[in-house]
């Protein structure tokens, strides 16, 4: 018998948890549903619908990550901010793959590991806000929270939340996940063609030659391998891929969460991999209460604020029997106070000698507003945050074993800096996030070879 499947039988299900046990405790960012009898009709409906996802998949997500906490591999995790239902389409699912694949080929090549792909979507249609409501001209109307609750258009009509949208954005979901599932298993990931996962800008792009050697590298050693052996390596024409969102409605979620046949507990089927993130992070709150139930690999957002004695409560109450696999920490810090504030939460956690999976979110710690009203995140923090990352968990002898990351495979201009070294007068020219900046694919492609290069100087990379 092995370490995990001992551990694993030591874990059972809470006596006083239920996947409505949330409703007493103090809940954070739900939007006021005006007709409590329209959002019970709904989630009545939502329980009668297919799942999303599978019990299997979710228990071979658990897995994975609990070979990347042993660092035998690496945590990729990325998509929008906020998925919108007018870009459930082909080309924008697709292109959105296309730039994660190419992400991971780079980080499978340089960091010599396989990679674990999540990407943020098929769920991520919920987004927290600073405030419940905002005035313009006078008027005073809720706060856009995302298509699963409500429009972002400034009308009364538009931002009432209204429980039909969550049938909505489960079947663009289910959408975006049959397509995603059709790609891949039809080849579209087949490391015989990476060259097929080009996008526009490999022609023209800084980095085009650094990956086209890469990709030219890869094609010699798969037809090297399959010289060798004299048949075709057929483990290479697919992929693992994975959806994660954070479970902020969780009406819905509690309408996902089911009990499965020749399974123990229960599983959130609308997602393999939710997270709490750092607003609703409350140890006595409703979604660390929901969380604490699910058998889904789970994640928290971990900020600034964050004290030792906070993380280990949380820590202790969403993986009480230390299961591998079961919680990744996502700090999120910004880079002018990774430095302060991170090698505590390390220490603390590896002095305890709780299994977590550390990854960093580089992203939200570093958001600003420009002079000419955008909101933007600059390429030169975001490089910053993750090496100071890299460096802080070597010097901790913690290990960071993946990223998360806000990004899309358009060619958007909502970052500053990367590089084509992205200005202010240049946001203008393709801003289309609804809520938070995100990377486009050549700043993401960026990102993944700053991985390597980091990795790389820090320490040798670990063979596959």
């Amino acid at each position: 018998m092995t370490n995990s499947e001992r551990n694993l039988q030591a874990v059972h299900l809470p006596d006083d948890w239920s996947p409505e046990s949330w409703r007493a405790r103090p809940a954070m960012q739900l939007p006021v549903y005006p007709d409590a009898d329209a959002l019970a009709e709904v989630q009545a409906e939502l329980r009668g619908l297919p799942p999303l996802v599978t019990s299997w998949e979710i228990l071979a997500l658990k897995q994975q990550l609990a070979e990347a906490q042993e660092g035998r591999r690496f945590l990729l995790q990325g998509g929008d901010c906020a998925e919108s239902f007018r870009e459930c389409s082909s080309a924008v699912i697709s292109n959105r793959l296309k730039v994660l694949l190419q992400m991971s080929l780079v980080l499978v090549h340089g960091l010599r590991l396989p990679v674990v792909r999540v990407g943020r979507f098929a769920g991520q249609y919920a987004k927290p806000r600073s405030v419940d409501s905002e005035t313009i001209d006078g008027v005073t109307l809720p706060v856009y929270r995302g298509d699963i609750v409500n429009a972002a258009e400034f009308t009364a009509q538009a931002r009432t939340p209204d429980p039909r949208r969550m049938i909505k954005a489960h079947a663009r979901s289910a959408m975006t996940m049959n397509f995603v599932r059709a790609l891949i298993d039809g080849g579209f990931a087949d490391l015989h063609h990476p060259e097929y996962w080009d996008l526009g800008w490999v022609g023209h792009s800084p980095l085009a030659d650094e990956y086209q050697h890469m990709v030219a590298g890869i094609g010699d050693a798969v037809r090297f391998m399959e010289t060798l052996s004299g048949s075709q390596v057929h483990n290479l024409n697919r992929v693992d891929f994975y959806t994660s969102h954070e479970a902020l409605l969780l009406p819905y979620e509690e309408a996902q969460t089911r009990g499965v046949p020749r399974q123990w507990g229960w599983f959130n089927l609308g997602t393999h991999f939710p997270w709490i993130g750092m607003r609703t992070a409350a140890i006595d709150g409703a979604h660390v209460e929901y969380f604490r139930g699910i058998r889904n690999p789970i994640a928290i957002k971990v900020g600034p604020t964050a004290t030792t004695d906070q993380l280990l409560r949380l820590i202790d109450v969403l993986n009480p029997h230390d299961e591998p696999g079961r919680l990744t920490l996502i700090h999120r810090m910004g880079a002018a106070r990774i430095a302060a504030r991170l090698p505590a939460l390390l220490d603390a956690v590896k002095s305890e000698g709780r299994r977590v999976l550390w990854i960093c979110d580089p992203m939200h710690g570093n958001t600003e507003t420009t002079g000419n009203g955008y909101k933007t995140r600059r390429f030169c923090n975001i490089r910053s945050e993750l090496e100071q990352a890299f460096e802080l968990h070597a010097a901790a002898g913690t290990r960071l074993g993946g990223v998360h990351l806000e990004l899309t495979g358009e060619d958007v201009t909502e970052c500053l800096g990367g590089a084509r070294e992205l200005t202010e007068g240049d946001l203008s020219r393709a801003y289309r996030s609804a809520v938070d900046p995100r990377l486009n694919y050549e700043q993401a492609l960026e990102v993944a070879m700053l991985i390597v290069r980091q990795q790389s100087r820090l320490a040798p990379a670990a063979s596959i």
